[in-house]
């Protein structure tokens, strides 16, 4: 069986790499020392060892494409292993014309919204073992838009805040927190736009939302009050795709300019009157679909109908972009979508994985960015720590006016903060919590979720504590280096040799074992800060 995607021809894939030759080529930070030690920053398409999130297969414009069909499908299966789908596989079915968007919720890796030109928005579970029949009942409706529904966006800090856009011109902002499995009222109605709305973009706390609109403007709005805080007046960009750049203040878009040439933009958040930055890419007719990740401060713009990737290193200083190289493949995209930072293989110093849909061969490959590292240890300077799979707020809690930045997480293998499944507590613990847990759930916020809290500081506790004791025991056995329980002094070249490369091995689990108490102690520092957050706010 033909498997859909293989790795590329190692020597034309660094001469694609290597083929810029521009002198102003920047390698970013994170990588820049790899550089130095006459290393590149490579690509390489595989498939992934250890999926996080379910592959999707939808509807156009974005992500991973289908054939648009009456009566909505969505195929859902993990991308490993490789190879056909079988045609009879379970499916989603239960909208009544074209599926138009499909988002994962952040927060819950078995949720999905979809919108769709029945002028419905629908919220679907997903289950833990998969599909094993066809689902036609959605957990949630909902029905506010007279008009086909194109685009829809989670919150990115606040559970179960969507937001929802359509043919009708407004933005509708829900609150799926309720019982109720149809809702008709949305808790906010955004009515700033004259046209259609082509993208919606949030800041890092979600308390700005900037969207990109088919009158050729861009609109900085405060979600929550409903006011348009800023609108671009520049003519010579019209904007197709926004996006927030995380806490540099700034916001690229991708459009066409006068000459219909496809073009990039930066913008200052404060000021969009004129473009900080503007340039002309190519001729080509598709649109760019724009993806930043905020810890490495890398931008990808992916073309739709081409098989190109441009990738760019974000700056807070002039020049403020700029541009590394580009990945190029003969193989044309119609969507493409991205793996959350926590499904990466860090093991394999993946720093971001695309999945191309292609058309021509019925194909979805996965694309990986790899920082190439001798070492198989953990790369902390690559893996910052990032956004989690938890929310900073409850729904209620943003609605009532607070701001809160998103819940940080490390990558290392054994942290336990990438799992996103819901944890289901026993009845027991309720009857023991303290005043101040009894505090907290007078003022909004459930008791199961103080005592996960308490009990995930709880588990982080007994784990530096037995690092200590491992620490202490180790200190015991070694002497400058030297294990005391081994053989004598080395007597010969070749046994001090030997002793020296053991040295070597012990200085670098050492450095390994400091490195993983000071995550830790980060983990606690984050843990308690959100702690004080929360009792602060109430």
């Amino acid at each position: 069986m033909r498997t859909p995607c293989a790795l590329p021809d190692p020597r034309r894939q660094r001469q694609d790499v290597l083929a810029p030759t521009v002198p102003q080529l920047q390698v970013p930070s994170c990588v820049r020392q790899s550089r130095q030690q006459g290393q590149v920053l490579r690509l390489c398409a595989h498939y992934p060892q250890r999926p996080r999130q379910p592959l999707l297969c939808r509807e156009p414009p974005l992500h991973c494409c289908g054939d648009r069909v009456r009566g909505w499908r969505r195929l859902h299966r993990h991308s490993h292993p490789a190879g056909k789908l079988d045609p009879h596989y379970p499916k989603i079915c239960g909208h009544k014309g074209n599926v138009l968007d499909v988002k994962w919720n952040p927060f819950n890796d078995f949720v999905i919204a979809s919108c769709s030109e029945d002028a419905s928005v629908k919220i679907w579970d997903i289950p833990k073992h998969l599909l094993t029949r066809n689902i036609t009942n959605p957990k949630k409706e909902l029905l506010g838009h007279v008009r086909k529904v194109d685009l829809i966006e989670w919150h990115p800090t606040a559970n179960n805040i969507l937001f929802s856009s359509g043919y009708d011109y407004k933005i509708m902002i829900w609150n799926l927190d309720t019982r109720e499995a149809v809702i008709s009222n949305p808790v906010k109605i955004l009515d700033a736009h004259k046209d259609v709305v082509l993208s919606m973009s949030f800041n890092t706390d979600g308390s700005l939302l900037a969207t990109a609109c088919r009158d050729r403007k861009i609109r900085l709005i405060d979600p929550r009050a409903g006011t348009v805080l800023q609108v671009t007046s520049y003519k010579s960009h019209r904007v197709n795709k926004v996006l927030f750049l995380g806490n540099v203040k700034k916001l690229f878009s991708t459009g066409t300019s006068r000459w219909n040439n496809r073009q990039i933009a930066l913008w200052d958040q404060n000021d969009l009157s004129v473009p900080l930055l503007e340039e002309d890419l190519d001729g080509s007719s598709g649109l760019l679909f724009p993806f930043y990740d905020s810890d490495t401060r890398m931008l990808y713009v992916a073309g739709k109908g081409d098989g190109n990737i441009r990738y760019y290193e974000i700056s807070p200083e002039k020049p403020y972009l700029n541009y590394l190289m580009e990945y190029h493949s003969h193989l044309p995209q119609k969507g493409i979508g991205i793996m959350p930072k926590r499904g990466l293989d860090v093991s394999a110093c993946e720093i971001f994985r695309f999945y191309k849909l292609i058309p021509t061969k019925s194909l979805i490959e996965p694309i990986s960015m790899i920082v190439p590292r001798r070492s198989e240890s953990y790369q902390e300077d690559i893996y910052p720590l990032t956004t989690g799979a938890q929310p900073a707020l409850t729904a209620q809690e943003w609605l009532n006016g607070f701001n809160k930045g998103p819940l940080l997480v490390s990558l290392r293998p054994g942290s336990g903060a990438v799992n996103t499944l819901p944890q289901f507590l026993e009845a027991e613990p309720l009857t023991k919590t303290t005043d101040l847990s009894r505090h907290w759930g007078q003022g909004g916020r459930s008791p199961l979720e103080d005592i996960q809290k308490r009990s995930e500081v709880e588990n982080s506790r007994k784990q530096l504590r037995a690092e200590k004791k491992l620490w202490k025991n180790e200190q015991t056995h070694l002497s400058n280096g030297f294990d005391l329980s081994e053989c004598p002094p080395p007597k010969t070249e070749n046994e001090l040799l030997q002793m020296f490369y053991r040295q070597q091995e012990e200085i670098r689990r050492l450095r390994e074992l400091v490195n993983q108490r000071d995550i830790q102690i980060k983990q606690l520092e984050l843990e308690l800060k959100n702690l004080y957050m929360d009792v602060g706010s109430y």
